[in-house]
């Protein structure tokens, strides 16, 4: 009989055989497995390895997940809702998993200034609204599209925030997010080089470094304040390398929501499972480096269908993928250079990781991580580093957002902002431009 998880002490599940491999499989990103079970699975026609697939690639979100807002809206309900707080309680033995101490915290919206009550939020912003109010900053000769939605207040005082999508997705993911936060401070959010409505350059080697340098110069330049990075996933990866940069002097803080271990599955932390699948993942590179095999896994993937499944499959509330979020995603996937963007990703290196980067960062940092991820899950090894960082580095707040998938300020936005919107609230005061 399977074992029960207990919900009050995470510990790491021991599956065996085509569990273990469909379970450590979608770590980091799920590039990489869902290009094994579109293709590999289907040229070797092997039962076990490719049922064993198809359940890696359910448990994947792979290319594009930007969110419909509308399905969250009508269902919106009055109350508040639970949100797990994680305090962290080391282990004296190595063995043994790190025991998470988690206590249920009920809000309502009286209970902090920060929190804005159901009645007061603006409603989420439409795609068509946010491509009339999207513009175009040119970067090192590209054109990189951004929407600036300014304070509703006009308050100075506080820090502008910079929204990074992640895998695949673009600045529309944010629109259940951009509103709320705009009525207290200057929202900017970006398409990153190769997604989105940016442009997608024939022949470029995609890399984190690339992207993480976009997101400095666009603070410094465009945003020219001080500034608090919010990604998710890769995107996340990405703010955290900016932030890293010993240079830099224009971030103030970092959100990361659900943050990737790397740009693909090639990235590796200390775990053998990963490490067993590295020939499999080579695999995947010299064949997606044969462009017609490419070509027509790339179409595959954006088959309505698929993508509804696999956004199913991270999603926590089923109800925000509708055929609006499907039509978002298809878009972007659609442009010129799509195809080009993708492998490139896929098949490039994987940057650094957050354990090289995050003792670096001095910076308030807040982290917040959907339970239900199968992506990057919350005892995988990203996960389990992250939910350590508490009570190793005071500057580190951490939260497990009950019931919440891969990208939660879609997936459950009032979630994420009854604690985003408190901790922003507490960041210092600084000086208003950027030197």
């Amino acid at each position: 009989m399977k074992r029960k998880r207990n919900l009050y002490q995470i510990e790491e599940d021991r599956p065996t055989g085509r569990e273990e491999l469909c379970r450590y499989f979608p770590y980091f990103n799920s590039n990489s497995s869902q290009l094994v079970c579109l293709f590999i699975g289907r040229i070797f026609r092997r039962p076990v390895l490719g049922k064993a697939m198809v359940v890696a690639v359910h448990a994947s979100p792979l290319v594009f997940l930007p969110s419909s807002p509308f399905a969250a809206s009508r269902n919106l309900k009055k109350q508040c809702n639970t949100i797990i707080n994680f305090n962290i309680g080391l282990q004296s033995s190595h063995r043994k998993p790190s025991c998470i101490t988690i206590s249920s915290i009920k809000c309502s919206a009286s209970s902090t200034s920060a929190i804005i009550s159901k009645e007061e939020e603006p409603l989420p912003l439409e795609v068509n609204e946010i491509k009339t109010m999207c513009k175009t900053w040119v970067w090192r000769g590209y054109n990189i599209n951004y929407l600036s939605y300014q304070a509703r207040n006009n308050n100075t005082s506080r820090p502008s925030l910079l929204l990074v999508h992640g895998f695949g997705a673009s600045v529309a993911h944010w629109r259940k997010n951009i509103a709320i936060l705009a009525q207290d401070y200057a929202v900017y959010a970006i398409d990153l080089l190769g997604f989105g409505a940016s442009d997608k350059p024939e022949g470029f080697a995609y890399n984190m470094e690339t992207w993480a340098q976009l997101i400095l110069d666009f603070v410094n330049e465009t945003i020219q304040r001080p500034t608090v990075l919010v990604g998710n996933s890769v995107g996340s990866l990405a703010c955290v390398i900016a932030a890293a940069d010993p240079s830099q002097t224009s971030i103030q803080g970092l959100v990361l929501l659900n943050c990737a271990g790397g740009m693909n599955n090639k990235a590796i932390v200390d775990d053998w499972r990963i490490k067993l699948l590295l020939p499999l993942l080579w695999l995947v590179d010299f064949l997606l480096n044969q462009k017609p095999i490419a070509s027509a896994i790339f179409n595959r993937v954006k088959q309505r269908e698929n993508l509804k499944n696999i956004l199913l499959s991270v999603y926590g509330n089923k109800e925000s993928v509708d055929e609006d979020l499907v039509d978002i995603i298809r878009t972007p996937a659609d442009a010129e250079g799509a195809l080009d963007a993708f492998v490139s990703i896929v098949t490039g290196p994987p940057g650094p990781n957050p354990v090289q980067l995050i003792p670096k960062v001095t910076l308030p940092i807040l982290v917040l991580w959907g339970d239900q991820d199968p992506f990057t899950p919350i005892d995988g090894p990203v996960g389990r580093y992250f939910s350590s960082l508490p009570s190793q580095k005071p500057n580190v707040s951490l939260f497990l957002l009950e019931g919440v998938g891969h990208c939660p300020h879609d997936d459950r936005p009032d979630l994420v902002h009854e604690k985003l919107l408190p901790w922003l609230n507490h960041l210092p005061v600084t000086e208003n431009v950027v030197t």
